[in-house]
């Protein structure tokens, strides 16, 4: 079903304002396919991203800071994210040695082993994207880079 039937709306201003919507749209059903397969984890997204990004880390920690410009939502709050997955023993915080102002967030054993449990689910989010072949979901992302691009140009 095309965006105009999924929305109800049977024209639109231009190509601009239909493209738009269709990327909102699409964002909000790919944001709750991924809330559902992160539900019975308990965690939120921001939590499963800020996993992701100490994994892709590991060993070596990173800070709060490192964390947040790594993030997808940048408006997030790391450092409470942190401690949230701290208190279920997914990472763990030390102080930086060479800075002690600083602290150094690290991945544990049990959130690497969260993140292979999740990794084997997370097909089911990248079947959503069967439909496209490789060079058609290759030329997707460059188009969305394209527009973020444009919009830092000006």
């Amino acid at each position: 079903m095309g965006i105009q039937e999924e929305i109800k709306q049977s024209s639109f201003r231009n190509a601009y304002q239909k493209a738009f919507l269709n990327i909102l749209y699409t964002n909000n059903w790919l944001d709750a396919k991924v809330r559902d397969m992160l539900k019975e984890h308990e965690l939120t997204k921001q939590q499963f991203n800020v996993l992701r990004i100490l994994r892709g880390s590991h060993p070596e920690p990173l800070s709060t800071l490192q964390i947040r410009e790594r993030m997808l939502d940048k408006m997030s709050d790391s450092s409470r994210i942190v401690d949230r997955l701290v208190l279920k023993n997914y990472v763990a915080k030390t102080t930086c040695p060479n800075d002690k102002r600083l602290v150094d967030v690290i991945i544990t054993e049990e959130g690497l082993g969260l993140l292979a449990e999740i990794d084997k689910k997370e097909d089911v989010i990248e079947r959503s994207m069967n439909g496209l072949s490789p060079d058609e979901a290759e030329t997707l992302s460059s188009l969305l880079d394209k527009v973020r691009l444009l919009e830092e140009d000006q």
